[in-house]
């Protein structure tokens, strides 16, 4: 089970959203989507990392949960949730497989979807 309590060690200023932004999109784009296609991972393509990123920061479904606006989702995330969302994908790079299968079925069950079979 992932831990939901806000890490107060994290930065939540606006001097650090730059570094944030930049930081998500590298791995929610780039790093993650990469090593879940060579590792075959349950989510392979950055929409849906990027998925599972907000919905677990955020406890829902992110289109619910995040207030309608303009521009990606992730860059009108609150600075403390961009720092959590960063920690999240930081995560889930250093563990790996295991926990971005278990971020996805929840992230699926939220969405009122079934979790993937795990491949044979």
């Amino acid at each position: 089970m992932v831990d939901d309590a806000r890490d107060e060690r994290l930065p939540t200023d606006g001097a650090d959203r730059d570094r944030l932004l930049a930081r998500y999109r590298e791995l929610v784009l780039d790093v993650l989507p990469r090593r879940g296609r060579a590792e075959g991972w349950a989510v392979q393509v950055d929409h849906c990392v990027g998925r599972v990123v907000l919905d677990n920061t955020l406890g829902g479904a992110w289109r619910t949960v995040l207030p309608a606006g303009r521009g990606a989702a992730y860059a009108r995330l609150a600075p403390d949730d961009l720092a959590r969302a960063v920690a999240l994908a930081e995560r889930m790079d250093a563990e790996g497989a295991d926990l971005v299968a278990e971020l996805d079925a929840r992230s699926l069950a939220w969405r009122g979807k079934p979790a993937k079979r795990p491949p044979r």
